[in-house]
């Protein structure tokens, strides 16, 4: 079936003057976010911050750091990953100072731009899908990183890649799906709503068209680590408490150390742009649940090396009581079993190294052959994935015990650079 005509015009049109339309926006939304945030939040109480406290309310968008990496995990998560399908480097700019402005009013709870809904009148596109218009902003955080192939010869950013931003080694019992895994961006947006980290992220990949498209995305549910001390640790798909030894964000001489990228990480400093900004590590782990369920309850605490209801280490009693490695079970073995998971990663066998985990779990649908498509949607950001995620993970390929029920499908990493000021952009000091 042939296009219609209107439907070629729009596509030519689109085609024509994408990226100066885009050029537009930009402009427009950075002249009249300021003054219209006010006057909008007035007019639309539904369409500004959020009133009320808790989980409802607004995250500073602005910072050192950016927003959703130490912030206290939200309960939902959108990830996606994208290609950029344009060669122009003045385009992709103008889409990242887009998204910039985009993003500052989201997590304000405001449309992705003025009067985006139904501003345009009845002949134009709307500028804001809608879905989240009568919603709060629901501590929505948006977080956006470059992976390795951002850097190649298109943009002339070849000098500017960091030396820690490298694709992943393989490792073994890796079965990782090209369609889940790389992107030469990605964006994350958490939030107490599905729906607004959904919108975030939808409204996003709309300014982007023609720029971007998506490579892959993973919608999470459930969060699977605690990043602050004032948060209780969450259970994973295989009912274990997860993440009980995680770096918190009460801990800032631990994320000086292990999360936030220092000013001499990257000699010569060709990548002083990313000091202060972190690199996240995702990995898509397929949990094989319905054998796990089927798995004797001493034999999953053994794998695990914590007791399932408290989530205290094997031969203690409190999930925070100390580890001790040494201690003996009844029979004279090890009360953690040498391949126990806790013990494998447990930084006093990995030479001091910790990493900041902020991961959810996901249900996407069966495999085909009546098993869920179930598992841990793994998020971490560390200070140099290669000194830090690469070491830890060999020691688990190698001799972890839950890779009988577990498998990694999905892979990837990025460069999340550091947080902004007002009026500043993502991509500004990648780009100067």
């Amino acid at each position: 079936m042939s296009p219609s005509p209107d439907f070629v015009s729009r596509r030519r049109l689109i085609g024509a003057s994408g990226t100066a339309a885009l050029a537009g926006v930009v402009a427009g939304a950075a002249g009249a976010y300021a003054a219209d945030r006010a006057s909008d939040a007035a007019a639309h109480p539904a369409d500004g911050p959020s009133p009320g406290p808790g989980l409802d309310a607004p995250i500073e968008f602005h910072g050192e750091h950016q927003a959703g990496i130490v912030t206290p995990a939200q309960d939902r998560m959108h990830f996606v990953a994208l290609d950029v399908v344009t060669k122009d480097r003045e385009a992709l700019a103008a889409m990242l100072k887009a998204w910039t402005r985009a993003a500052e009013r989201m997590t304000l709870g405001a449309e992705a731009t003025p009067g985006g809904l139904v501003g345009g009148g009845p002949q134009r596109v709307p500028q804001d899908t809608g879905e989240a218009y009568d919603l709060p902003a629901s501590g929505l955080t948006i977080t956006i990183g470059y992976g390795p192939s951002l850097f190649d010869d298109r943009f002339g950013l070849e000098d500017r890649k960091p030396a820690a931003l490298a694709d992943l080694p393989a490792f073994m019992l890796d079965q990782l799906e090209p369609a889940r895994s790389g992107g030469d961006l990605c964006i994350q947006a958490c939030a107490n709503d599905p729906q607004v980290a959904v919108h975030a992220v939808r409204n996003l990949v709309r300014l982007g068209f023609g720029i971007v498209s998506v490579r892959w995305s993973q919608l999470g549910f459930g969060r699977t680590s605690s990043t602050s001390t004032a948060q209780s640790t969450p259970r994973n798909m295989f009912g274990f408490k997860d993440g009980t030894s995680n770096l918190k964000a009460e801990d800032p001489v631990g994320l000086a150390e292990h999360v936030w990228v220092d000013a001499g990480d990257d000699p010569g400093g060709r990548a002083d742009w990313m000091a202060g900004g972190s690199y996240l590590v995702a990995r898509r782990i397929r949990m094989h649940i319905e054998v796990w369920d089927r798995t004797t309850l001493q034999e999953q605490e053994d794998i695990i090396g914590r007791d399932k209801k408290e989530g205290a280490p094997l031969g203690q009693d409190k999930e925070f009581d100390p580890i001790d490695f040494s201690r003996k079970g009844p029979d004279g073995d090890p009360a953690i079993p040498v391949a126990a998971h806790v013990r494998l990663v447990h930084e006093s066998q990995l030479g001091g190294i910790r990493i900041l985990r902020r991961g959810y779990n996901f249900t996407d649908g069966t495999d085909g052959v009546g098993h869920l498509d179930a598992g841990l949607f793994f998020i971490a950001y560390v200070r140099n994935p290669a000194k830090q995620f690469v070491p830890m993970q060999r020691a688990l390929a190698k001799a972890d015990v839950l890779n009988e029920y577990i498998v990694h499908n999905g892979s990837a990493v990025f460069a999340c650079p550091p947080g902004m000021k007002p009026g500043e952009w993502w991509g500004e000091a990648l780009f100067a």
